[in-house]
């Protein structure tokens, strides 16, 4: 998926969390500001330096996240 690509994990970088790619803002802090009811025109007001390309893949790369993670049935 070309959107993942946007998306960049360096150890070096925010202690290897994921970041928009060519930044120090994390995934979780793009999708933490859309949680907290920041409008995306907002955000871009606040992060000049994010597109709505950007956005978009911080929400593949928690999907993606999201598919990967092991269920483990109720007991």
């Amino acid at each position: 998926m070309a959107l993942l690509e946007r998306i960049s994990v360096d150890p070096t970088v925010r202690f290897g969390k994921p970041c928009v790619r060519g930044t120090r803002l994390t995934v979780g802090e793009v999708l933490g500001h859309l949680a907290g009811g920041m409008a995306e025109a907002e955000l871009f007001s606040n992060f000049p330096q994010l597109t709505h390309e950007d956005v978009l893949a911080c929400l593949a790369y928690a999907a993606e996240r999201e598919r990967r993670t092991l269920s483990i049935p109720a007991a």
